[in-house]
């Protein structure tokens, strides 16, 4: 289990942070989990979260391994960009208030660019989900960012 608070890891705040925790993580890979909870910000009138945030808990496991990966090397966490999925396939419709749910994100491709592919996987009981993210973390963010204002007419 890794102990870093997810505030630190990921570039989001608050009711923003879906994920509740890095169970582990390396150089290729990351596994992390969430417990479907009340009153969240994409939650239905009856608890559940349908199926389509599965999307976001992949790509918020996935910035947690960049975060994670930051850190370890000393670095600080940067902004990166989810540019598309492939494939999301999801067996169900909803996931149920109080569904424990697990995410693995593998690194399958990723270049000096920031460019990033990984085969994610999301399952809990009698739940299966897997997309392919398409990944962008420019290098230096923060300037990345400060450009595409200036070239906004």
């Amino acid at each position: 289990m890794i102990d870093w608070p997810l505030a630190e890891l990921l570039p989001h705040a608050g009711d923003m942070i879906l994920i509740d925790q890095v169970l582990s993580f390396d150089e290729e890979q990351i596994h992390t989990r969430v417990t479907v909870k009340p009153g969240g910000l994409f939650n239905r009138p009856d608890g559940s979260l349908p199926a389509w945030v599965g999307i976001e808990l992949m790509a918020q496991s996935v910035a947690a391994y960049a975060g994670c990966r930051a850190r370890q090397k000393g670095e600080t966490v940067e902004l990166g960009f989810l540019l598309g999925t492939r494939k999301f396939e999801c067996n169900v419709e909803v996931f149920p208030l109080g569904a424990e749910l697990s995410i693995h994100g593998l690194r399958s491709l990723e270049d000096d660019n920031g460019m990033g592919v990984f085969e994610c996987h999301l399952t809990g009981d009698g739940i299966q989900a897997s997309a392919r993210l398409n990944v962008f973390r420019p290098p230096q963010a923060a300037t990345y960012l400060d450009e595409s204002k200036d070239e906004t007419p």
